[in-house]
């Protein structure tokens, strides 16, 4: 900070830069009554930086890099050495035992790291690994293999041709196709056109068509995601006549 920064009008303090000998990151700034006494401004340094007020020198240095004054005298005020916004106030410890000490403040690999043995940590609850562990049990039983005949049941009653809603959103469309879809995982899907553009496709999934439909209106939906509107099919299903699709291996209108 460099003295810009100004004084309030009428205020008799100043804003000082704060550094640290033993902690060359550091660096803070703090306003200080011109009436405060030298021992004043080290409590006030104390609860920033750590160092005790009995192991701080305090060196005054002006915006320009040049030392001004060794703050020497606890019960002498601020103002005696004339500071001024923007100098700076270098802290020096002088215990070698402080906790500012060792360079560890500012290089955290100096910091002796808490080790723990595999053993002791495999008996304690609550930690990643073990989290890891339930997930990867979820994830075993999620992968079960599914049955080729899989929710063949749920499609008695979805013909193609049917208009549908799919949930959730109750989202409406036709339905186009009915079946066991090779690219997709083990069991029937059933293969909706939707009304407005809320699929992923045009009917053409990993290379292989199923049905057709304008792009992004495509969706392959599992049956039970499909509820067929009755009252809507009574029209629907005079204009479609039943075959089977050779072409997409599924029942077809």
């Amino acid at each position: 900070m460099t003295s810009s920064l100004l004084q309030i009008p009428g205020d008799d303090s100043v804003v000082l830069r704060v550094t640290h000998s033993n902690m060359k990151s550091f660096s803070t700034d703090i306003r200080c009554s011109l009436q405060m006494s030298i021992e004043a401004v080290k409590e006030k340094l104390w609860k920033k930086c750590g160092t005790t007020v009995d192991s701080m020198c305090l060196e005054l240095y002006d915006d320009s890099g040049d030392k001004v004054s060794v703050l020497g005298y606890n019960a002498r005020p601020l103002g005696f050495y004339s500071p001024r916004d923007g100098y700076r106030l270098h802290v020096i410890d002088l215990d070698p035992s402080s906790i500012t000490s060792g360079g560890w403040m500012d290089d955290t690999s100096l910091v002796e790291k808490y080790k723990i043995s595999e053993e002791a940590y495999d008996k304690l609850d609550g930690t990643y690994r073990k989290f890891k562990e339930k997930l990867g049990r979820q994830h075993a039983s999620h992968d079960t293999k599914i049955s080729d005949c899989y929710m063949e049941d749920l499609c008695a009653n979805i013909k193609v041709c049917d208009r549908c809603q799919v949930e959730p959103g109750e989202k409406r469309g036709v339905i186009k196709f009915v079946g066991r879809a090779e690219t997709l995982a083990p069991g029937f899907w059933v293969g909706v056109q939707y009304d407005e553009p809320l699929g992923k496709h045009d009917g053409m999934v990993k290379g292989k068509r199923y049905f057709d439909c304008p792009s992004l209106c495509g969706a392959m939906i599992r049956p039970d995601k499909v509820k067929v509107c009755a009252s809507i099919n009574v029209l629907s299903n005079l204009r479609c006549s039943y075959k089977v699709n050779e072409r997409y291996g599924a029942y077809s209108k």
